[in-house]
């Protein structure tokens, strides 16, 4: 099973995509939104548990998409 979920907000740039599944990293650095940084992080363990991976790609400016595969 194959699902995306995409958006068209603000992007994320090389550095954040590549560290965004990182326990406690936020990519906003300005701090306007609230949060501890551990969402994605769980995200992708619950995805690895059930044998599954999750991706990310995206621009910044144009948005990400976030893709889970499962068996």
């Amino acid at each position: 099973m194959v699902f995306q979920i995409m958006d068209n907000g603000c992007g994320m740039s090389r550095e954040t995509e590549e560290r965004i599944f990182e326990r406690f990293y936020q990519g906003d650095t300005s701090h306007t939104e609230e949060g501890n940084g551990l969402g994605l992080t769980v995200v992708k363990k619950i995805v690895e548990l059930h044998g599954g991976r999750i991706t990310v790609r995206s621009e910044d400016g144009f948005g990400s998409t976030f893709t889970v595969i499962l068996p």
